[in-house]
């Protein structure tokens, strides 16, 4: 049983780990650390292991997925993991052993080519200040990260009034303007991907951004629709038979996720992406959902920021701003890690410096993306 603290708080201790099946990840909080999330990402080449992790009376799942790169070697890494104890805060310090413990416990399950275990922890800090995340020695920052480590939760339980009413009185205005204007919004399914697909690879290449082909989001509804419990809906905002914003958002336990979004340049007075994400939220609330997670903003409120739009966009409803530390790698085979790290780092550069060409470079008729 766990012990307690002088000040009451409860403390846990991890105990070690144990294969498991998949399923059993199917009770993680996240959907990322889910075995749905992990068979999933198997139909593209990863491998997926699940584990039970054993904290004094209760084991919780760990996903790790894993993924070849180059030349017989490949890397782990583990979304949004590991999910702590109920009730249990850990001390900087203690997350790093944790982290610590259970890099140097995978390392035997894993295959003898695996460079390193990327972590992407799920603890996080709220505020609209981003505070520089603690140092997870011996645990290297990665280059890039995975997930997005932040982001805006709006919490659902309130009426939808006072959901409305913790927006800015801005977007309250713009939610009702695109209702005057005849923006009809409505959910379907994989049936209508191309449809949102040719609007994603607009904005992708508006905002500079790295998309997947179509057939992962097919791929994505077909394996969601296996996996009774959640649900994966695709919203179209449309004005005289025009799509103007497309998103996808994943229904799963209490949670929504806003995971894909896109928006036509053309008739932004319309002011459809607004509609969109309120009747999403409507929805989820209508579900049964008590939150409604809008899946990655840039860290700060920083007018530089090639996203700043993104910020100031999804902020704008309200709810609680909340980071995530990012990525951290645990070594395994220091040489490989380094060469991988380079190469990440020089991508993620050219990423950046796509974005913020396409920022102050954006014509009326976008040309080819490359996923």
């Amino acid at each position: 049983m766990p012990g307690a603290s002088a000040s009451g708080q409860v403390r846990w201790k991890y105990r070690g780990i144990s294969p498991a099946g998949l399923a059993f990840c199917d009770g993680a909080a996240s959907f990322l650390q889910s075995g749905f999330w992990g068979s999933f990402k198997a139909r593209f080449g990863w491998n997926a292991r699940s584990f039970r992790v054993n904290w004094d009376s209760i084991d919780l799942p760990l996903l790790v997925i894993r993924r070849p790169l180059a030349f017989g070697i490949s890397f782990a890494y583990v979304p949004w993991g590991p999910e702590l104890p109920p009730d249990f805060s850990p001390t900087d310090g203690e997350k790093t052993e944790i982290l610590r413990e259970l890099a140097l416990a995978l390392k035997m399950f894993l295959p003898e080519n695996t460079a390193f275990i990327r972590f992407d922890p799920p603890w996080y800090t709220e505020g609209a200040e981003n505070p520089a995340p603690p140092v997870y020695s011996p645990f290297s920052r990665s280059a890039a990260d995975v997930q997005p480590p932040d982001t805006v939760l709006l919490d659902l339980r309130p009426p939808e009034e006072d959901i409305l009413k913790q927006m800015k009185s801005k977007w309250r205005y713009n939610i009702k303007l695109a209702e005057k204007r005849g923006v009809q919004v409505r959910y379907t399914g994989a049936q209508e991907l191309e449809t949102f697909y040719a609007l994603f690879r607009e904005t992708a290449w508006r905002d500079g951004l790295s998309i997947h082909n179509i057939d992962y989001y097919e791929g994505f509804f077909a394996h969601c629709a296996e996996y009774p419990g959640q649900e994966l809906r695709l919203y179209l905002a449309e004005y005289n038979g025009k799509t103007l914003a497309a998103g996808i958002v994943l229904f799963r336990n209490s949670i929504a996720t806003y995971l894909y979004g896109a928006s036509s340049g053309q008739d932004r007075n319309l002011m459809a992406s607004y509609a969109l994400q309120w009747k999403a939220v409507e929805d989820a609330k209508a579900a049964g959902c008590t939150q409604y997670d809008l899946f990655g903003i840039p860290p700060s409120a920083d007018p530089g920021h090639p996203m700043a739009g993104l910020y100031l966009f999804k902020t704008g409803f309200g709810g609680r701003i909340i980071h995530r530390p990012g990525s951290w790698d645990f070594t395994y085979k220091p040489l490989v890690r380094r060469i991988f790290t380079a190469a990440e780092s020089l991508r993620k550069e050219f990423r950046t410096m796509k974005k913020k060409k396409r920022r102050y470079f954006r014509p009326s008729c976008p040309r080819r993306t490359s996923p």
